[in-house]
C-alpha cells in the first residue's frame, strides 16, 4: 500500500525493516463513525491509519466538541503513547470505514532501539504536531473567524483536496458544523460565512460537501492583514 510504504514513521528504513515493523503491529477495522479510543482512557497503543481517516476532537470543560485535526493514510496519532504511558488527550473516530494499524508502548519503544530512524521520524511527528497546535491556537487568539474559517477550509483543502472541473472537492464528510468545530466558531457563524463566500463563487457546499471554486481568492483573503 503506497501510503503506508510512505509513512513519515518508516522514512529511512529499508523493505525488510518496514515489513517487520508492520508484521508485529495490531491491524483493526473500524466501521462508519466507530470511536478507536476515548478522551482519557488509557493510552494503550499508537495508530497508523492505512485506509480512510480518523477525527481527532476534544472536550472542553463546557462538554463542547473542538475538532483537533482530521488523520489520514499514512499519517500517525496518539505518537506520545510510543515515548510516554497515559492517557488519550483526545477522541479518535473514524470517518468512513477506516483501517488502522497499532503499536503498544513496549513494542514500539523495541522497534525504536531496533531500527533508530523511527525514533528520529516519531521526533519530527511529535515537534510538527507541537508547531500546527501552536499556529491553530495563534489564529483563535489574534486572527478574525471569517479568516480562520478561510484558514480552516484551506488546510483541509491542502490535505485532502481533489481537482474537478468546478474546483478543489475537500474529499471528506464535513458538515458546517464541522467546519464550526475545527474553527473554534458556532454554526450561524460558518453558515453566514459560508454563504457569502458562495455569492462570491469562492465555494461551493452541499449536504456535507465543500468544493473550493477559487482557491487564490480564500488564500488572498486568508494572508490579508
Amino acid at each position: 500500500m503506497e501510503s503506508i510504504d510512505q509513512a513519515d514513521v518508516f522514512k529511512g528504513l529499508t523493505e525488510d525493516q518496514h515489513n517487520r515493523a508492520i508484521h508485529i503491529g495490531i491491524k483493526k477495522q473500524l466501521s462508519p463513525n466507530e470511536i478507536l479510543f476515548h478522551q482519557g482512557s488509557p493510552a494503550s497503543r499508537c495508530y497508523l491509519v492505512m485506509q480512510g481517516q480518523l477525527k481527532l476532537t476534544k472536550l472542553n470543560e463546557h462538554g463542547k466538541e473542538v475538532i483537533i485535526r482530521y488523520v489520514g493514510p499514512g499519517e500517525l496519532t496518539a505518537a506520545v503513547v510510543a515515548l510516554r504511558n497515559g492517557v488519550y488527550p483526545v477522541i479518535a473516530q473514524s470517518v468512513g470505514a477506516t483501517e488502522v494499524i497499532g503499536w503498544d508502548h513496549p513494542t514500539m519503544m523495541k522497534l525504536m532501539r531496533k531500527f533508530p530512524d523511527i525514533a528520529i521520524n516519531f521526533l519530527g511527528i511529535v515537534l510538527a504536531r507541537i508547531e500546527d497546535v501552536q499556529q491553530r491556537y495563534l489564529e483563535i487568539c489574534t486572527e478574525q473567524v471569517d479568516r480562520r474559517i478561510a484558514r480552516s477550509l484551506l488546510r483541509l483543502m491542502r490535505w485532502k483536496g481533489v481537482k474537478k472541473e468546478d474546483g478543489i472537492l475537500i474529499e471528506i464528510p464535513l458538515s458546517r458544523q464541522n467546519i464550526a468545530d475545527y474553527s473554534g466558531t458556532t454554526l450561524y457563524t460558518v453558515s453566514r460565512t459560508l454563504s457569502g463566500w458562495e455569492k462570491k463563487n469562492w465555494i461551493k457546499s452541499g449536504r456535507e460537501k465543500i468544493v473550493v471554486t477559487d482557491p487564490h481568492a480564500l488564500v488572498a483573503f486568508a494572508e490579508a492583514g
